[in-house]
């Protein structure tokens, strides 16, 4: 082991003529860990919401949607031709509008979405979001209407209840039967999303047969939405274009990622708090030391060696206090994850329950920018120290 790190680790335990200078030791260990850990918690619950918003909302609509001005009239010769497109794995066209569902005097307007239950189970996790209903029987038949949990509760509607759907091209209600309750874990989807069977939704919206709105399109990997998206617009061309999941709520997943950024560098501030007080605690520990430090360079040490033991002193304090505050976080989050115990409204946050997921690369970024800070802190200490006259550093001792 070289000299320089005995030294620097004896000089962290020693005793000191100046007993404070360890009390702004601790507490610059404290404040790292403190700042690590808040960092780690943070950046995990920001990567659950991001991690949990993509399922639901993948969940909820198709990986890639496939539109154009008006209707589709030739859905069915577009699902022929994407059919070989590679990294295309399933099709299910779709019609959507705008509505308004009566049940007694309440009224309220909802997004409706017309679906081919055969195709549907293959782009979207509708039917696995069912809450009340028998997956192989809603929406089979024409005539059935499911709602969003959040609809539901506020309309008082269960399955098997009669409710009214009108629509401006129509004007004339339509009164459709409750096949089921679906509930997605996000409020905006619950509270405003019924599906129809797209026979009903053509009629409710006075499309004629065979007519869509758009083509839902389901993809190996998520990730290479865009990548599929390329190759179905040069497949189609114009008229044709397409969205990608992530295009759809580009503004949900920026200001997300822009949140994450902003949290990361505040909270960096209490490391770089900490730091300023290894770099206190340092300067007055090379006072503390100015004998030793003499009697080294007597013996032949070198600046060098003088810079790296009080640059290894900051290493240490900032490697144990990042080592104590990954710690802690990581038992935050854990105990965070299993027992969910922080419940969010989710007409504000979508979700109903915290979402954590530690991710390796923020750890070791949050880690190395702590034991980075902590070892640059050290150096104006570190070069006083190798700058110190060996002469008079034992003439006034």
């Amino acid at each position: 082991m070289p000299y320089e790190w005995f030294v620097a680790k004896r000089y962290i335990w020693s005793k000191r003529r100046h007993p404070f200078v360890g009390v702004i030791s601790t507490i610059s260990v404290l404040g790292i860990a403190v700042g690590v850990a808040a960092l780690l918690v943070v950046l995990a619950v920001m990567n659950g919401f991001d991690e949990d918003l993509q399922n639901r909302i993948i969940g909820t609509r198709a990986h890639i949607v496939i539109e154009k001005d008006g209707v589709f009239d030739d859905a069915e010769s577009v699902i022929q031709r994407l059919a070989s497109v590679p990294g295309v794995a399933h099709l299910s066209p779709f019609v959507e509008g705008q509505a308004l569902v009566q049940k007694n005097e309440a009224v309220t307007g909802v997004l409706v979405r017309g679906i081919d239950p055969a195709r549907e189970r293959n782009v979207s996790k509708f039917y696995d979001y069912l809450k009340e209903g028998s997956p192989s029987e809603v929406l089979a038949k024409e005539g059935g209407i499911v709602l969003g949990s959040e609809l539901a509760k506020r309309l008082g509607l269960r399955p098997g209840a009669a409710v009214e759907l009108v629509s401006q091209p129509k004007k004339k209600p339509s009164v459709f039967t409750v096949d089921g309750i679906f509930s997605s874990g996000m409020y905006e989807f619950d509270a405003n999303l019924v599906f129809l069977n797209i026979a009903d939704a053509r009629d409710l919206l006075d499309l004629k047969n065979g007519a869509s709105s758009g083509i839902s399109v389901a993809i190996g990997d998520p990730s290479r939405a865009r990548a599929v998206k390329k190759r179905i617009r040069e497949a189609l061309g114009y008229p044709y274009f397409a969205r990608t999941w992530m295009e759809m709520n580009r503004t949900l997943f920026g200001a997300l990622k822009l949140e994450k950024t902003v949290m990361f560098l505040i909270l960096a501030l209490i490391i770089l708090v900490a730091c300023l007080n290894i770099a206190g605690s340092l300067t007055i520990l090379v006072m503390d030391k100015t004998k030793d430090i003499g009697v080294l360079k007597a013996l032949g040490a070198t600046p060098f060696s003088l810079m790296k033991i009080f640059a290894l002193d900051g290493l240490l304090i900032g490697a144990l206090g990042a080592l104590s505050g990954f710690l802690a976080g990581s038992g935050i989050c854990f105990l965070l994850k299993k027992y969910s115990f922080v419940e969010l409204p989710k007409e504000i946050y979508y979700l109903d329950k915290l979402p954590v997921r530690m991710n390796a690369a923020d750890s070791a970024w949050v880690l190395a920018v702590a034991v980075i800070l902590s070892f640059v802190s050290a150096f104006y200490p570190a070069v006083m120290a190798g700058r110190l006259d060996p002469v008079k550093a034992l003439r006034y001792e």
